[in-house]
């Protein structure tokens, strides 16, 4: 066994043993996390194919934005699990039937094997290039069109939503940072000199005479 296959097995093992920890940890916080380690083994596992650009868009899309995006919700929500755990086994007839089909669905596929042929090199023209940088010039050469379309698409969206957050509205108080970029130490705080000690108030006279007229 040479050191790529061995690299393999060991992230294999623990891409399946982050994986069964998803689904059976009880803490969700936990769980995410397990899930962000079954990510990071999958993109090891894609290098080790040769398929980088897969692997390091894993890291950045999921494991960059993504699964951190999930474990700042999952930790603001305080998800109480007594609630959760009440309908489990309300829903575990379904759940264990998807799952069997899964399982099914995983097995035929396994058991009618792979055709072990060896991939043609990916070249463009006379000079072997690797598939990242391919992929470059296959999406801006033949499909520029649609990835234009996209792009204008996502920027229009882009508009939208800092249109919308942007907007004037009677429920929210708003700042203009303009008027916070010109503000002054003294136009919000006033000293004011006072003495460090003050004389204590003279007694009343109707309070001192309302005692006696109790003790008589």
């Amino acid at each position: 066994m040479d050191v790529k296959t061995g690299f393999f097995y060991l992230f294999s093992v623990v891409l399946l043993f982050a994986a069964f920890r998803v689904v059976t940890a009880r803490n969700p916080v936990h769980a995410v996390l397990y899930l962000m380690l079954a990510f990071s083994q999958a993109s090891a596992v894609w290098f080790l194919l040769n398929a980088e650009f897969l692997a390091i868009l894993l890291v950045l899309v999921y494991l960059g934005a993504v699964m951190v995006l999930f474990l700042f919700v999952v930790m603001m929500l305080d998800i109480g699990m007594d609630t959760v755990r009440k309908g489990f086994w309300k829903n575990f007839p379904l759940a264990a039937t998807l799952g069997a089909i899964v399982a099914l669905e995983m097995a035929a596929v396994l058991l009618s094997g792979f055709r072990l042929s060896t991939a043609p090199a990916m070249a463009l023209g006379a000079v072997p290039v690797d598939n990242t940088k391919a992929l470059g010039i296959l999406l801006y050469t033949e499909y520029l069109m649609p990835i234009q379309i996209a792009a204008a698409i996502l920027l229009v969206a882009m508009i939208a939503a800092i249109a919308l957050t942007l907007r004037e509205r009677k429920d929210s108080k708003a700042i203009d940072p303009s008027i916070q970029v010109r503000v002054r130490a003294a136009d919000r705080m006033q000293v004011v000199k006072m003495a460090p000690t003050q004389a204590a108030p003279a007694p009343d006279a109707q309070t001192d005479a309302a005692p006696a007229e109790v003790k008589k």
